[in-house]
């Protein structure tokens, strides 16, 4: 019990440490404007939206309440509205850089397409050149894997153009 409790504080110092400006400090304007480009870019061939939400630290509320970075995400996924595309085929590319977490939020309509086994090879890529302080690369790569499966199964018909229904800049509170 001690030591949960312990781990608690930790965690909860660990994310009081962190704010939006080390967020901006791993992601400058130029690599987000880069990101935008890349986002925007990957939705010219597919009917779906993506998005990048990147946060230094979770609310105090969601720390205490040992809340993990898969419900900050979900919760993400709907106030950022990816979950209210035409199609149903929204995608969330999150990251907590407290926690060094990454979570992929797909919505039903390419959830149901798509195995558990394709998100968690994509995480444990972007995880893997994230720890490299590859940032920008590990993203840009997360995004051309999102956006193959997005065109493999919400491909655009001939003369159609992709609503950009979402922004497409990263999102950084």
């Amino acid at each position: 019990m001690a030591s949960t409790m312990w781990q608690r504080w930790a965690r909860l110092l660990r994310h009081r440490w962190l704010d939006e400006r080390d967020a901006h400090k791993a992601f400058p304007p130029e690599m987000l404007a880069r990101l935008t480009r890349a986002v925007a870019a990957g939705e010219q061939a597919h009917t779906g939206e993506v998005r990048l939400c990147v946060e230094a630290s979770l609310p105090t509320s969601y720390v205490w309440r040992d809340a993990t970075p898969r419900d900050r995400a979900l919760a993400m996924f709907s106030k950022l509205r990816v979950w209210d595309t035409e199609n149903n085929n929204g995608v969330l590319i999150y990251l907590l850089i407290a926690d060094r977490a990454i979570e992929i939020v797909a919505d039903r309509g390419l959830h149901q397409r798509v195995s558990s086994e394709v998100w968690r090879g994509t995480v444990a890529e972007l995880s893997q050149a994230l720890r490299a302080g590859r940032f920008e690369d590990g993203l840009a790569e997360a995004l051309k894997t999102v956006n193959a499966l997005l065109i493999q199964h919400f491909p655009l018909r001939s003369g159609e153009a992709n609503p950009d229904e979402l922004p497409n800049a990263p999102f950084m509170p």
